[in-house]
């Protein structure tokens, strides 16, 4: 009987073992999911940091052809060892506005060639005396050298930018750690004689791809599938009737990591990994149905050959080199057709920038590159005019989502600065003549005036998310004549971009007089709320707030004044190209004397006594 009990229980605690196994295994996977999301987050942010707008410029540079795109993805994913990390550190890249749909294709399509170099790396392993070679060259050991450099730079530099570097660098090593805590929490799999047979068991083509498909997307990586085939090579079991399939599923089961990036991108960040899953999709069906209907046909005698390490990386890397080849003229049909699977809403269309008028090549042609550069700067003024108006219905109407939306415009204009103020820049280095170079340098100053206008908007905004998470609340006089300023400040802003956008030099000549009546109003509030403050109306922090958005409505005034006197100066041959200054504006004309008493009576405190409610509809243009 001490037999049958023995039995009984070392099979039991064999089964709770494999059962914690199991555990183990998934725990581990969730946790590698877990650091692999934190580290594009970290890395992305450090990013976002370090360069802001200059690493967006320095990445369309080098990928504002396809081809320069293709060489980038194969290098940085040939230094890696993974088209998973690269194209999520592109997902990144998109989703943050560093990079254009269209620039990420070529990244990706490079990168599927890049991560084939590691089968040719893995290849050393089986060369006689060579197995230190690899280890050095291993994504662990190029993880653990970027952390160690990384905590560095985070811990003992003092300089942020440094710190950032830092940053940056210990989220490359966190998402590596995490896709290799996911490898190795399935590790085990390796070695299970069940998986070993699904990989040579199956005669079925259709059957060797699925395999192909399931086995690296729980190995979470294509080269670890590879490393599998070239070990299992050297057994002298795997034929090429079994492997091809395999490696052209492989492909697609390493769209899974990618796939999990896109969890919380935005529809750009969700096309570039659609784009890679679509990518190694198309290959595995293009290749499969040419081959295979080929060999029906002609019954390739090549089929049983015994496959090596080296004819699987060369199989490999052929299968990928050769999709590449072929999607590569389609590249526009490709962004074409993700944008058509995944669509934009109206408002995500608002969102698009004018980058592409920017084009490098048109630096030789000032006239032309000039024209570019003006219709860049409409789209700047469209969105720079919503957002004041957006950011002054919060003092009225305030709404969290609209006030995130208000930080992102601010983004988008900080970028059009920094991306027109740069090509404007190249411009000058150019021969132009005298009219051309007072247009390029009237050009550089309004782009600072719709900057800093941009700012003052963010600023607002800041402050009415102060006043709603502290329930501060204005007198209904004081709210009576803010109203009274915002109405102002929406005619004049209001004004100047479409001004701008029209080049309408007479309107442009509302601007100044409009700015000093605000002014004056500015200064009138000051006294009331000084007032106010005496009779105990009013309380010392209310007042503070109040003066802080009267000194943005102030400024908004300046810098729109600033922006119409570099429009009026546009048409002067005679201009002097430096004068940044708004005070050159004819204070003493008919016309300035006629609009300003025009607006002086129109937006009288006093005569607008009654409640007013400043809003704005938001539409989408």
């Amino acid at each position: 009987m001490l037999f049958p009990r023995m039995y009984e229980n070392a099979e039991g605690t064999a089964a709770e073992e494999k059962k914690m196994t199991v555990f183990s295994m998934i725990l581990s996977l969730l946790s590698g999911v877990a650091l692999f999301l934190f580290g594009m987050s970290l890395m992305g942010d450090g990013l976002k940091l370090v360069a802001g707008n200059k690493l967006e410029a320095f990445l369309y540079r080098m990928t504002n052809t396809p081809l320069k795109g293709v060489a980038l993805g194969t290098c940085v994913t040939s230094v890696i060892q993974s088209s998973s990390a690269t194209t999520v550190m592109v997902i990144g890249f998109v989703n943050s506005g560093m990079m254009k749909l269209k620039q990420a294709i070529g990244i990706i399509m490079g990168a599927n060639i890049g991560t084939s170099i590691t089968g040719w790396i893995l290849c050393l392993s089986y060369i006689q005396g060579s197995g230190g070679i690899a280890s050095i060259l291993s994504t662990a050991t190029i993880s653990a050298v970027v952390a160690v450099i990384g905590i560095i730079l985070r811990m003992f530099c003092k300089r942020s930018v440094h710190k950032n570097i830092g940053n940056i660098m210990l989220g490359f090593a966190i998402l590596m750690t995490g896709m290799q805590t996911m490898s190795g929490a399935v590790a085990p799999l390796r070695e299970s004689e069940v998986f070993i047979d699904m990989l040579t068991m199956f005669s079925n083509p259709i059957a060797g791809i699925l395999v192909g498909i399931a086995f690296t997307a729980v190995l979470q990586s294509a080269s670890a599938t590879v490393g599998v085939l070239q070990a299992l090579s050297v057994t002298g079991i795997l034929t090429f009737a079994s492997a091809f399939p395999i490696v052209l599923g492989i492909g697609v089961g390493a769209a899974c990591p990618v796939l999990i990036s896109a969890i919380g991108a935005n529809k750009n960040g969700k096309r570039t990994a659609l784009i890679y899953l679509m990518n190694d999709l198309f290959g595995l069906i293009l290749w499969s149905v040419i081959f295979y209907t080929a060999n029906a046909i002609v019954h390739f005698g090549f089929m049983d050959t015994i496959m090596s390490p080296v004819t699987i990386a060369a199989l490999n890397t052929v299968f990928r080199v050769a999709t590449v080849v072929v999607l590569f003229p389609f590249i526009p049909k490709l962004e074409k057709l993700v944008c058509y699977l995944v669509k934009d809403s109206a408002e995500e269309l608002e969102d698009e920038a004018d980058f592409d008028l920017l084009e490098e090549r048109l630096i030789n042609y000032p006239a032309l590159a000039i024209a570019q550069c003006h219709r860049a700067m409409n789209g700047m003024s469209k969105k720079l005019r919503k957002n004041v108006n957006r950011a002054m219905n919060l003092l009225n109407d305030y709404q969290q989502d609209k006030y995130d939306k208000v930080q992102r415009k601010e983004d988008l204009i900080d970028k059009y600065e920094s991306r027109l103020g740069e090509y404007l820049i190249q411009l000058t280095k150019r021969e132009m003549n005298t009219v051309q170079t007072t247009q390029v340098s009237l050009y550089l100053h309004t782009i600072n005036d719709f900057e800093r206008i941009g700012d003052h908007a963010s600023y607002i905004a800041h402050m009415a998310n102060e006043m709603h998470d502290n329930h501060t609340e204005f007198s209904q006089e004081a709210w009576d004549e803010l109203n009274v300023v915002m109405e102002a400040v929406r005619e004049e802003i209001n004004v100047t971009c479409n001004a701008f956008m029209q080049d309408d030099k007479e309107a442009a000549q509302r601007v100044a007089p409009l700015g000093a009546v605000i002014t004056n109003l500015c200064d009138e509030l000051k006294m009331h709320h000084v007032e106010r403050l005496s009779k105990g109306s009013c309380g010392l922090e209310e007042g503070t707030v109040f003066n802080d958005i009267l000194n943005s409505f102030g400024r908004i005034a300046a810098h729109s004044a600033s922006a119409m006197t570099a429009l009026l100066k546009s048409g002067d041959t005679d201009a002097d190209p430096h004068i940044h200054d708004s005070k050159i504006y004819p204070t003493d004309s008919w016309e300035y004397y006629t609009y300003f008493n025009e607006y002086r009576q129109k937006y009288d405190v006093i005569d607008n006594a009654q409640h007013v409610l400043s809003m704005e509809p938001e539409e989408v243009e």
